[in-house]
């Protein structure tokens, strides 16, 4: 029997037993290290995703061992993988690779048959989210085998927030000399702020809030900060514009899930800007826009970025290995609870109380 944490459509979350799977050829049974507890789980707990089959096991992405493998299977690069491989896993599944979408917009992300692990999973599918002791990974999964420089917890530490930010990076265009602002201090804006440096800013502002994630983002290098809970909406656009020769942000990203965020960012983003928006995953609300002021005259260029594919999220595990000892990765996780747990983590990420959480399903 495996210990599970499952969420009903009334948001409450219980632990239950569930039984291990039969593998069929080509599946893997991955023995949970690590599991993450997402803002998107927050959004789930309270009903703002449709389609979702509760009760589901959240858990979107996350690290383990493979324990058991039923014939050979591969991972992206073409390595054999093995019973004790650290490994992960891209958390879409059953893209069809044969839709409009998928070949010829190129944009897999909105392929209409995409199931995501710990989302639009039901308990009824078996052991699929990461709030489990197990996961159970059918032939199709994309899989791929941590590097052995690589620690899982560290892997664990940039999570769903790093292919997330990678995709609005890569949508951002961002240029060697930029200033780049980001709306919003959790998980995707850090991961966000880090790359917006990589890809060759010069200067990077984090607006956000509570006051321990601008911390822990200073030690990231961010050049400067400015938290929302000091300054008002039209100060914060002020501060902006001050830090940026009178002109505003070249890029802005908004990573922060509150429509009036939109609005607000826009404005800080100098004419001929770019403007991202990665962080409205759920429907929040609308807002009013102007659209000769804010975005014709202005001749901004808004852009949308949904979820990752694989190509970011390879990218992540790469991205992890090879600076995951440049930047102080531990200090992302606030706590690592149990499932038993599990109700306390929701609602320190809930409550804004961590940077992130994480589950060791494990420790159980």
């Amino acid at each position: 029997m495996v210990l599970t944490a499952q969420m009903k459509a009334d948001g409450t979350i219980e632990t239950k037993q569930e039984d291990l799977p039969e593998l069929n050829p080509g599946d893997v049974l991955l023995k949970t290290s690590f599991s993450e507890v997402c803002g998107t789980d927050i959004h789930l707990k309270h009903g703002r995703l449709s389609g979702v089959p509760y009760p589901i096991i959240p858990g979107h992405v996350s690290v383990g061992e493979i324990t058991e493998i039923n014939g050979k299977v591969t991972d992206i690069n073409g390595e054999t993988l093995h019973e004790g491989d650290k490994i992960t896993f891209l958390d879409v599944a059953e893209t069809c690779n044969n839709c409009y979408y998928c070949l010829v917009a190129k944009a897999s992300t909105r392929c209409p048959n995409r199931k995501v692990y710990g989302i639009t999973y039901g308990v009824d599918d078996g052991l699929r989210g990461g709030w489990s002791q197990y996961i159970y990974l059918p032939a199709g999964v994309k899989l791929i085998k941590l590097p052995d420089t690589l620690d899982p917890k560290r892997f664990i530490a940039a999570g769903c927030g790093l292919p997330t930010a990678i995709h609005a990076v890569e949508r951002a265009d961002i240029s060697l000399g930029d200033t780049v602002v980001i709306q919003g201090s959790g998980p995707v804006g850090l991961m966000a702020a880090i790359l917006a440096k990589q890809s060759g800013a010069f200067g990077v502002i984090m607006v956000g809030a509570p006051e321990h994630r601008l911390e822990i983002a200073q030690e990231f290098g961010i050049d400067r900060t400015i938290n929302i809970e000091e300054y008002d909406s039209e100060q914060r656009v002020a501060e902006v514009i001050k830090l940026t020769q009178g002109r505003g942000s070249d890029v802005t990203i908004e990573a922060t899930g509150n429509p009036k965020a939109v609005k607000e960012g826009m404005q800080m983003t100098r004419d001929q800007g770019t403007y991202v928006i990665v962080g409205q995953y759920t429907d929040a609300g609308d807002i009013d826009i102007n659209p000769h002021t804010e975005i014709n005259k202005k001749h901004l260029t808004i852009k949308g970025s949904w979820g990752s594919d694989f190509s970011h999220f390879y990218l992540a595990v790469r991205f992890m290995a090879k600076y995951g000892d440049h930047y102080p990765f531990d200090r992302i996780i606030s706590k690592i609870y149990s499932l038993n747990e599990i109700n306390q983590a929701v609602d320190d990420v809930e409550g804004l109380n961590v940077m992130k959480a994480v589950i060791a399903p494990q420790d159980d």
